[in-house]
């Protein structure tokens, strides 16, 4: 595959839409869209700057998950506590920041913060952390009036009964299997 092509076709306020024309192995033209947050310059430039982070919470053997509302999708999901890295926040402020503003509760300790990986590889190329905390404090909704979220500890044994039962974002639902299945 080569990339021959690469041209912006729509500037939205949080999502650019990019046209992307390949080579196929055939030999063929494959015209192919995808959406970024970011203004990309160039090809080079796909993938290049993590712009958020995932959290995966736990607290006294609990996990914490989120019950939302996703535009989106016009649903309700169970997903991590997430959010987007603000222009000159370091990733451990965006953690904290996005942590206390979605559920009221504070960092105890950061155990592990992943390389970014790509959070949508058909049709994105945004890449984001995923976060390892130890969380402590009170459940309190901080959250902003576009947001609908109702955040929870669950034991493991609940989590299981969860992944079975309802919808999942596909992170929160891999974090959560493996919570329930071998704690974290």
């Amino acid at each position: 595959m080569e990339l021959l092509h690469f041209e912006k076709v729509k500037d939205g306020k949080y999502l650019k839409n990019y046209e992307l024309t390949y080579l196929n192995k055939s030999g063929n033209e494959k015209k192919y869209e995808i959406v970024s947050r970011r203004d990309l310059k160039d090809a080079d430039d796909l993938g290049g700057k993590p712009s958020g982070v995932s959290i995966v919470a736990i607290c006294e053997d609990k996990m914490l998950l989120l019950h939302e509302f996703r535009m989106g999708i016009n649903r309700t999901i169970y997903n991590l506590c997430a959010g987007m890295i603000e222009s000159g926040e370091t990733i451990e402020q965006c953690i904290k920041r996005e942590l206390y503003e979605e559920t009221g509760l504070k960092v105890k300790k950061i155990k592990k913060i992943l390389p970014p990986s790509f959070a949508a590889v058909a049709i994105s190329d945004t890449t984001t952390y995923i976060a390892f905390v130890e969380v402590e404090g009170n459940l309190e909704d901080h959250s902003s009036d576009n947001e609908q979220i109702d955040a929870a500890f669950y034991s493991r044994e609940e989590v299981k009964y969860l992944i079975e039962t309802e919808p999942f974002s596909s992170r929160a639902q891999m974090a959560a299997y493996f919570f329930a299945e071998y704690g974290l």
